[in-house]
């Protein structure tokens, strides 16, 4: 498996993308591929995220198997008895596959998690390693185009503190992500608009039904000849 992509998009949009859509998908990108812009991000739209101090390593050659990132021991993810806190574990397990599969999927597409599956296996004691060690061929999905869901599974380690001692597997996860295309979901915005539209129309015509009859022209023997 070679070098992830994250060029522009993959697939082409319906229409012509607007100067905001544009710089959207340029944060988009931006922020997979600096770990300062992420966290600058991460305070306005995932401040989870932001204070756990989550990252994401390996941008330059990312594959599934270099993929990692990496959870600190901080005092915001630490639990009452020291140990790292299963909600933090649990909760970074879906930062952390979303952080993997945006990179895959660009800022062309919204990720959203179905499906969440965590298992404890032992207290984690350290700063927390999250690797993908399964997935579906997401590049794939991405060349098909559409949308479309996309099945990962993630092993979580305590991270290797001293030299003599090993990584330590803390957890699974089992994670089920939805896919879709930004240009679809602003399509199907534009749909739902104009049939709100029509609807709004057809309510107004039903309840005020003598508008349409003094704006249609009036034929029949009451007919005023000065409007010939």
């Amino acid at each position: 498996m070679g070098p992830i992509q994250t060029g522009p998009s993959v697939r082409p949009p319906t229409r012509q993308r607007t100067r905001l859509e544009r710089l959207e998908a340029w944060l988009s990108r931006l922020s997979i591929k600096n770990n300062f812009f992420h966290k600058l991000f991460s305070l306005v739209w995932l401040p989870f995220a932001a204070r756990s101090g989550i990252k994401m390593y390996g941008r330059r050659t990312l594959t599934r198997e270099r993929f990692a990132a990496i959870l600190p021991f901080r005092r915001f993810n630490r639990n009452f008895y020291d140990a790292m806190a299963g909600a933090a574990l649990l909760g970074n397990s879906e930062v952390a596959a979303g952080m993997y599969l945006f990179s895959v999927c660009g800022g062309d597409y919204t990720v959203v998690c179905k499906e969440m599956k965590y298992r404890f296996l032992r207290p984690c004691l350290g700063p927390a390693i999250y690797r993908v060690v399964k997935s579906e061929d997401v590049e794939e999905k991405v060349r098909k185009g559409g949308e479309f869901n996309v099945l990962l599974e993630l092993e979580v380690y305590q991270q290797q503190i001293v030299k003599k001692q090993l990584e330590v597997l803390v957890g699974r996860c089992d994670i089920t992500f939805h896919c879709t295309p930004k240009d679809m979901v602003r399509d199907r915005a534009e749909r739902r608009k104009a049939q709100q539209a029509r609807k709004s129309l057809a309510a107004a015509r039903a309840t005020n039904p003598a508008t349409d009859a003094t704006d249609a022209p009036c034929i029949g023997p009451d007919a005023d000849p000065r409007a010939e």
